[in-house]
């Protein structure tokens, strides 16, 4: 039986502020798929090994990714630790305002960076006019990430999209 899924939405304000903090030892940088694609997707199978999403092998996600027509380079957010050079945090997004895919490194969970991503992934819908930023999360995962999103100001919503 598969996890149970909680959707939840986020209502931008569009005369809203979402400038992402971002903690010090980090830099965002421009998604380039031939530079970070794997990597990314390597910090997602970790993150999701405990459960909470799927690990996938990255021959198997990349050409499924890049083929869907929600895909975007642009909504791809990757940010480095500045000491390593590798990803410290990446977000998928899909061009309608759905977060597809995100992961934060173990050694950056909890000084602020899943937030500060998330306001990055929040100004950019925003800036594209969409007001309305979803997700799914499965009920039980167990890093605690239905929380966050709700102390993000996401709410659950059903299949009639209106809150729970």
């Amino acid at each position: 039986m598969p996890p149970i899924a909680i959707h939840l939405r986020k209502q931008i304000d569009p005369a809203g502020r979402y400038a992402p903090d971002w903690p010090d030892g980090i830099v965002p940088a421009r998604f380039d798929p031939q530079r970070h694609a794997r990597a990314a997707r390597d910090l997602l199978n970790i993150a999701y090994t405990p459960g909470g999403g799927d690990v996938i092998a990255f021959q198997d996600w990349w050409p499924a990714l890049v083929a869907d027509p929600e895909y975007r380079p642009d909504l791809c957010f990757i940010v480095l630790d500045i000491a390593t050079g590798q990803p410290a945090g990446f977000a998928q997004c899909w061009s309608l305002g759905f977060v597809k895919d995100i992961a934060i490194a173990a050694r950056w969970r909890g000084r602020g960076l899943g937030r500060a991503l998330m306001a990055q992934v929040f100004a950019t819908f925003q800036a594209r006019g969409i007001y309305e930023v979803d997700l799914r999360v499965a009920a039980d995962n167990p890093s605690g990430a239905a929380r966050f999103y709700q102390g993000l100001g996401m709410v659950e919503i059903g299949p009639d999209g209106d809150p729970i």
